[in-house]
């Protein structure tokens, strides 16, 4: 699944193309998807200039004068700029095509990604109005996480998971954010302490950062805007590696099961300590 790395690389590769371009049309070829598209949304972009892309979580949001566009990529969804004559392939099932001969093609296997509109501020819609702050903004930092922490029994992979407490750390960036910080993914977020608070979210950040840097994780299904797949799988230390020694002391990788996702870890650099 696209995380917010990949989201974000998708965004820079698509917005310097479209950002000021106009709508010439909008071509659903299948619009059932995690929510079917409206109906009436080819209607409504016709003509609009698109003023602004952004992204908030693993949203992206194209805003227009009239509402804005949300655009989730779901499992296995992907972006890209490509002339409007470009033949569509199997898979390829929105084509959003500006007046300069372009088109934003939406691919996307499983269909579990989205396409919607609002006319309110994106924002207050909700599937947005719940989030928590972005990792990589200020308001991301150890007092904030704490207070998420407080007096709560679960463990740290399923705090730092919670959109409410910070969106965009999935399951790939969660493991390793632990593993850096040498903090076993089971252990009881009420255990956290400010050292360890601040230098978890530090390493969050940096993390994120470099994985935007260096356009993503290269999974079974994303590719960037570009077409290019992401190249930051070759820097994971723990992610998909079960079995294998710890790059850091050697000790084998161990894998457990926390909220349905895998979490693997090293029991010799990420120690479960528990408060007495």
């Amino acid at each position: 699944m696209p995380e917010l790395p990949e989201v974000e690389t998708t965004l820079r590769g698509i917005a310097p193309s479209l950002t000021g371009q106009t709508v010439a049309a909008l071509q659903v070829h299948q619009g059932r998807l995690r929510w079917p598209v409206p109906t009436e949304l080819t209607e409504k972009l016709a003509l609009q200039p698109l003023l602004h892309l952004r992204r908030r979580a693993k949203y992206l949001l194209l805003d227009f004068p009239t509402g804005t566009l949300i655009i989730h990529l779901g499992m296995s969804g992907s972006l890209r700029i490509l002339p409007v004559d470009t033949p569509r392939k199997k898979h390829d099932h929105i084509d959003l095509i500006t007046t300069q001969g372009q088109t934003l093609r939406y691919h996307d296997p499983r269909r579990f990604g989205a396409w919607l509109w609002t006319e309110d501020t994106a924002e207050n819609h909700p599937l947005l109005n719940h989030l928590g702050p972005e990792p990589l903004d200020d308001a991301f930092d150890a007092n904030w996480l704490l207070q998420q922490a407080k007096n709560r029994k679960i463990p740290l992979k399923t705090l730092i998971m919670d959109n409410k407490v910070v969106v965009g750390v999935g399951n790939i960036y969660a493991n390793e954010s632990l593993f850096l910080a040498g903090l076993h993914p089971n252990m009881a977020a009420k255990d956290l302490n400010s050292t360890q608070a601040e230098r978890w979210v530090m390493i969050i950040k940096q993390v994120l950062a470099k994985a935007i840097e260096q356009g993503g994780t290269t999974l079974r299904d994303f590719y960037n805007a570009d077409g290019q797949a992401g190249y930051f799988k070759q820097h994971l230390y723990v992610y998909g590696r079960t079995g294998l020694a710890c790059q850091v002391c050697g000790t084998r990788l161990e894998k457990m099961i926390i909220q349905q996702r895998a979490s693997v870890f090293c029991p010799q650099c990420q120690p479960l300590i528990t408060k007495r």
